[in-house]
């Protein structure tokens, strides 16, 4: 590989493992994590590490320069929940820093770019059900707005420009590894914690909220298949659609249940429970499984059983 990758938001939830996956595939010294703040300690040993702003432009370009980047993995930004706290604070970053990275890639500074999008690209009047590739899209989000708009801006510096820029919408992402960084979806992540220690979980999502989720590695293995497939078999250049398992808090409890039969759940929905009714409770992702080969790894039952492990290991780590 000519030149070293870059990960922008590398002490994020997808981040952390993504930095770790890619250092493990190309060697340490390739693969430069950046971020806002520190990290976790086996990221910030495991090889370069720069503190960098995500809408610094000038800085991102310095670090670029400095190292030989190459490929730009851009995984910094606002989620939804808390981009409806701070609606500028959220557009702001995660549309200028898409824009810095696209514009490196037009002037030919880099040659490859991975941007992730979200299931909150989509709306009240997208079909819930196996939302297709290609449907309505009218976001309720600052979050999913911000999406939309950079999967827009991708396929035009992709059409106009010849940027080569890939992208995925990432659905709900479970694991034991990193906390959770603001979204909607993190209930699934939380409610494994507090089985553990509590022995009951109060969710801020009705019962029968059902969403489209993937176990952490799952996404991983996603991201580095799109970035590694022959640029002719990725025909999608907005966003491609991911989808691996569908579930409700409630279905989940009963999985986690088979593990701790104590285990109580109840329910008390607050504003994001608006949220995710806007969001699809399942995806079609034909054209990703067709294009470059898409499948994934992880059911409910699997991914459930690795969570439990997981956050019993890492909680006895922190004892």
């Amino acid at each position: 590989m000519a030149g070293r990758i870059l990960i922008i938001g590398a002490c994020g939830q997808i981040g952390t493992e993504l930095t770790l996956k890619l250092r493990e595939i190309h060697g340490n010294e390739e693969v430069v994590a950046s971020d806002i703040r520190e990290g976790a300690d086996d990221l910030m040993k495991s090889g370069p590490f720069e503190i960098l702003n995500a809408t610094d432009e000038p800085k991102i370009r310095e670090v670029i320069e400095k190292y030989n980047i190459k490929q730009v993995y851009l995984m910094a930004a606002m989620l939804s929940a808390t981009g409806e706290k701070a609606p500028m604070l959220a557009w702001n970053l995660n549309i200028d820093s898409l824009f810095h990275i696209l514009h490196l890639g037009k002037e030919g500074v880099i040659d490859k770019i991975f941007w992730p999008s979200s299931i909150a690209v989509f709306g009240p009047t997208t079909p819930k059900d196996d939302t297709p590739q290609i449907t309505a899209m009218e976001p309720t989000t600052v979050y999913g707005i911000s999406k939309q708009t950079g999967e827009r801006w991708c396929e035009y510096f992709f059409n106009k420009f010849g940027v080569d820029v890939r992208s995925i919408r990432y659905p709900g992402i479970i694991s034991y590894k990193t906390l959770p960084g603001g979204g909607t979806t993190d209930y699934a992540i939380e409610i494994f914690h507090e089985a553990i220690k509590n022995g009951s979980y109060t969710s801020f999502l009705d019962k029968d909220a059902a969403l489209p989720m993937m176990f952490m590695d799952d996404a991983i293995k996603a991201t580095v298949d799109i970035m590694e497939a022959p640029a002719e078999k990725v025909k999608v250049r907005s966003s491609y659609n991911l989808s691996a398992i569908s579930f409700t808090p409630e279905v989940l409890a009963k999985e986690i249940q088979k593990h701790i039969p104590e285990f109580k759940i109840s329910y008390e929905p607050d504003f994001r429970q608006q949220i995710a009714e806007s969001w699809p409770s399942s995806i079609d992702d034909t054209p990703a499984r067709e294009d470059w080969g898409w499948k994934h790894q992880y059911d409910l039952e699997k991914m459930t059983s690795v969570m439990l492990d997981g956050v019993k290991e890492t909680l006895k780590e922190k004892a």
